[in-house]
């Protein structure tokens, strides 16, 4: 089965896991092509990060609510430049520690700690389903976010983590969104909600959205599960590959497109 993809070629439009994404794809035969979408920077000014820090350590959190993995990996880099990264994980193994989805808890067991409870969905709704069972009255919470999206309902939390440059890759999503008008791609796929938000802002800036969705109309689209999907249909847009019985991980994923494009779509010549 290690063959399963070949002679397929699938669009990734990855950032913090494109390599691992690119790897388990090529495993299987895929012809690769890379998007880069963004770029990643830590916080422009680290003082309110290494404050947030200075105040977990001296008085460890009750409750830790961790949005995505890459925050917690921003916030555990800056602890260690500061001498400071020991005493987190020792802070942060006292608290319940509650994740929107997989990535969150993956970066928790990279400091040998573990996640109490993940969401059911690994959406920001999700997340407010969760706590809503439980009882927090006058329990001190941290709370780690993500960029792009109104936290409003999550109001009162810090933003503790690393922000996008959302301008240093148009020429590469340019360039992909051509490449699937052109019938050049089989499948996209999509790992998170900012990959169709960002592909949409770019088309729109270089009055490219016809072509998009042109292209998207020749192309398979897969989802690694429903914030994505969720997303894509804001926008007017299908799902036509998700993983079977929830499992909202990339190799699942991977399955389900392997079995999609069999079945669906010829194999790309040249």
């Amino acid at each position: 089965m290690a063959d399963r993809l070949n002679g397929y070629r699938i669009l990734i439009l990855e950032t913090r896991e494109e390599a691992q994404f690119s790897k388990l794809l090529a495993e299987q035969g895929a012809d690769v092509v890379q998007c880069p979408m963004f770029t990643i920077h830590d916080a422009p000014d680290p003082a309110p990060v290494e404050a947030w820090i200075r105040r977990a350590i001296d008085r460890p959190f009750d409750d830790l609510v961790l949005m995505t993995g890459e925050g917690l990996r921003r916030i555990m880099k800056l602890a260690r430049t500061r001498g400071l990264d020991q005493a987190l994980v020792a802070a942060l193994a006292k608290s319940r520690k509650f994740t929107r989805g997989p990535k969150p808890g993956k970066a928790l067991r990279e400091i040998s700690l573990e996640a109490q409870q993940t969401t059911e969905k690994p959406t920001t709704e999700g997340v407010i389903e969760m706590l809503g069972k439980l009882d927090l009255k006058g329990r001190r919470l941290g709370l780690q976010l993500y960029p792009d999206k109104d936290h409003s309902p999550l109001t009162g939390a810090l933003s503790a983590q690393g922000v996008y440059d959302s301008k240093a890759a148009d020429a590469n999503i340019v360039a992909a969104i051509d490449d699937m008008a052109e019938g050049r791609i089989d499948s996209i796929a999509l790992t998170n909600l900012g990959q169709v938000r960002r592909l949409i802002e770019a088309a729109k800036a270089h009055g490219s959205e016809a072509k998009l969705r042109a292209g998207l109309e020749r192309t398979l689209i897969a989802s690694v599960g429903p914030a994505v999907s969720g997303e894509l249909a804001a926008h007017g847009l299908r799902t036509d590959i998700a993983p079977a019985e929830d499992a909202y991980f990339m190799r699942p994923l991977i399955s389900a497109m392997a079995a999609a494009l069999a079945e669906k779509r010829p194999k790309v010549a040249g």
